[in-house]
């Protein structure tokens, strides 16, 4: 019984989620969340874009799609992350917040979801592949502390989510 009971719980929770983040999101300022993603990114990709690491997004912008939570932006780089409301970016890269977050926790593979068609990649896809492999070389360990174990409960908990309502 217990079991059940966790199971209905894990299914709605999965369900509620995107609904609830997509809704907070649609009555933020356009601005506000560009701003918020901004300060994120650059916090998360500091060391990756001291060391010159995303040069090769220089003039060049890549598209994220949150399809779940009907979130989308661009991201470029200068001397700093920039990033901007979706306008014509050379490469898009499409999925929902769980594989997305299991990906950033190196609990899933990208190539696996590509597979899988829960990961899309539209346009530039020799600059697709330069981003996915830029992405698998950040080693979790690097990322500051609160990013870090906050990615890494989250995945943690949607997978033990995603398992619960596998089994039914």
């Amino acid at each position: 019984m217990a079991q059940v009971l966790q199971q209905r719980m894990s299914e709605h929770i999965l369900q509620f989620a995107p609904q609830f983040s997509r809704r907070s999101l649609a009555i933020m300022p356009e601005k506000l969340k560009i701003t918020l993603i901004n300060q994120l990114l650059n916090l998360v990709l500091a060391e990756q874009i001291n060391a010159g690491e995303l040069a090769f997004l220089a003039d060049k912008w890549v598209g994220i799609c949150v399809d779940d939570i009907d979130l989308q932006f661009q991201v470029s780089v200068d001397t700093k992350l920039r990033v901007m409301p979706m306008t014509k970016p050379n490469v898009i890269f499409s999925a929902n917040v769980p594989e997305l977050l299991l990906v950033a926790a190196a609990k899933e593979d990208p190539d696996t979801l590509f597979f899988q068609r829960k990961l899309r990649i539209e346009g530039d896809t020799e600059l697709g592949l330069e981003v996915k492999n830029m992405l698998l070389s950040i080693e979790l360990d690097a990322l500051p502390k609160p990013v870090r174990v906050s990615v890494d409960k989250l995945a943690s908990m949607l997978q033990a989510l995603t398992q619960g309502s596998d089994t039914k």
